[in-house]
């Protein structure tokens, strides 16, 4: 069905540049071009809320614009582009591409995926990997999206862009081994067992703690043979080096 047009006003301008662009926001409008293969680019002015209201339809950025210029002149557009401010969201600038209603077009459409997948019922997770496919037509026929059936997609099962009908007077132009949709194996989540740390008491438990942390003894230091005698302690201490 063909999509219904809508229609947006535009001013003439002369002068472009960061300082008339600036004097353009200040009065609540924004720079515009409009480009195409069929005349030479046409800089415009056009309010920014006008634009939003002239996409507020189901085909949204692939929505047929008549672009009524000041003095008469019309064009055939799609808005293609803009540019916004990162702080407040609002746009700064934007960009417009002149069609002809006779003459194809390429555009991105929304992929949108109906049907519940066998292989969810299965344990398996459905992703949809391609959100938007790239078509030809002509821009009445541009379609409000690509509807996608899902059902009987089983577990590890992929549907490639080969396997989905395009709708009448429209031609994929994405590549046919494009993959849109899967039924992935979901992760098993690997158990992580706590470390078990054994406990032996007396010296030969702390000798093997040490050394299952890699501990080494200080430089001068002997490790205690079996049956040697522990020296005896100096009684009454150091006598200050006399012989």
């Amino acid at each position: 069905m063909a999509q219904v047009q809508s229609t947006l006003a535009a001013q003439k301008r002369e002068k472009s540049g960061k300082g008339p662009a600036r004097q353009l926001r200040f009065k609540g409008l924004i720079p515009a071009v409009c480009y195409g293969p069929h005349d030479k680019p046409l800089h415009v002015s056009i309010d920014p809320n006008d634009i939003k209201k002239a996409i507020a339809t189901p085909h949204k950025f692939n929505t047929v614009i008549t672009l009524k210029v000041e003095g008469g002149e019309t064009r055939t557009v799609l808005f293609k582009h803009y540019e916004k401010d990162p702080l407040d969201g609002k746009i700064l600038h934007a960009d417009f591409l002149e069609v002809r209603m006779d003459q194809d077009v390429v555009v991105n459409v929304p992929v949108v995926l109906i049907g519940r997948a066998v292989g969810v019922a299965e344990g398996g997770i459905l992703q949809q990997v391609a959100r938007t496919l790239a078509v030809l037509c002509k821009p009445g026929q541009i379609p409000e999206k690509i509807e996608v059936d899902v059902t009987a997609l089983k577990v590890t099962d992929s549907l490639h862009v080969s396997e989905i009908k395009a709708p009448d007077g429209v031609k994929f132009k994405a590549r046919q081994d494009q993959t849109i949709a899967v039924v992935a194996i979901p992760e098993k989540e690997e158990e992580v067992k706590p470390a078990v740390v054994a406990v032996v008491p007396g010296a030969e438990g702390a000798a093997a703690v040490a050394g299952a942390a890699g501990a080494t003894p200080a430089a001068g230091d002997k490790a205690a043979a079996p049956g040697d005698k522990a020296a005896p302690a100096a009684k009454g201490g150091d006598k200050g080096g006399k012989k």
